[in-house]
């Protein structure tokens, strides 16, 4: 099945693990970062921390390993410390808004990033509509099992339940998939947003479903689980994998035939674009509310586009 590029438009006792700028930035800004295990934040941080150098300001970046109560007593911290703004890529979209309303009550503006917030004080939202990317990942799965897997599939899922994002994806992708005629859902297991447990929840999968045609990984860690999963088990040429996040295993997935499909952000555009935000605010300018990053659904006819990416 012949697929052109698609693209979407869519809308602590802290440590300060990078810095950008000298003595002589004109602003300091802090990124509040979920992890710095996946490469989709690291590709973030590099390009808030490129924007930063480009402007003359000094962006510090805390890593919360992946636990929401460090992010909120980061943003604490950075309000303690006067910081000019505070970009924020929340685990629990809900628990973090104390602390957004808190830092925008000292006068600090707040963008947030990839993780949408609920209706706040935050000035703007940049990123992926991850619903509507599920959405648009399960039309493709579709179109796939109708012309490659004679019209029907049993499908499961790698999530990772910890995380709303994630969830936005599952849940968006089942919408579209869950009803539809030829398709049989296998259980969601849980990844909980590290590879190692996504492996083990990935072959759990496997096992439990030995009919077993597909799998949606509902970001890099589920992925990567998904491909050694299948790997491990010797089932490459038996399930298809659908996913989020290139890194060199998928594209090395995508090249063997087993990997189908992964949907590609822009994270080093996403971390760019609210530095700029941040740095408009700070010299008296305004921002649109929303501010679209687009992504594209990567398959074996659009992978050679992306391969410098992990030279």
């Amino acid at each position: 099945m012949k697929n052109g590029i698609k693209t979407l438009l869519l809308a602590a006792p802290a440590t300060l693990a990078l810095t950008a700028g000298g003595a002589t930035a004109q602003e300091t800004f802090a990124m509040v970062q979920i992890n710095q295990q996946a490469l989709f934040f690291n590709q973030m941080n590099e390009g808030a921390t490129a924007a930063a150098e480009e402007l003359g300001d000094e962006l510090v970046i805390f890593n919360a390993n992946n636990d929401p109560a460090e992010q909120n007593s980061a943003v604490e911290t950075y309000i303690q410390q006067g910081v000019d703004g505070i970009v924020v890529i929340a685990i629990d979209v809900n628990g973090i808004m104390p602390a957004v309303q808190q830092a925008v009550d000292a006068g600090i503006p707040v963008v947030a990033v990839d993780a949408v917030l609920p209706e706040g004080p935050q000035a703007a939202q940049v990123g992926v509509d991850n619903a509507t990317a599920g959405a648009m990942m399960g039309e493709y799965f579709l179109e796939y099992m109708n012309a490659e897997m004679d019209g029907a599939a049993k499908i499961g899922i790698v999530g990772a339940l910890n995380s709303a994002i994630q969830n936005e994806r599952q849940a968006g992708f089942e919408g579209v998939v869950s009803e539809a005629e030829g398709v049989t859902m296998a259980n969601v297991v849980d990844g909980q947003n590290v590879q190692d447990l996504a492996l083990a929840a990935a072959e759990n999968l496997i096992t439990a479903n030995p009919d077993l045609d597909a799998i949606y990984a509902t970001g890099e860690p589920a992925l990567l689980g998904a491909i050694a999963a299948v790997e491990s088990q010797g089932k490459q040429d038996d399930i298809r994998l659908f996913g989020w996040d290139l890194t060199q295993q998928a594209i090395n997935g995508i090249d063997a035939g087993y990997v189908t499909a992964v949907i590609q952000q822009d994270p080093a555009q996403m971390g760019a674009t609210a530095v700029n935000i941040l740095n408009t605010l700070a010299e008296g300018g305004s921002t649109e509310p929303v501010v679209a990053v687009p992504v594209t659904i990567v398959t074996s006819d659009n992978v050679d586009d992306f391969r410098s990416i992990f030279e």
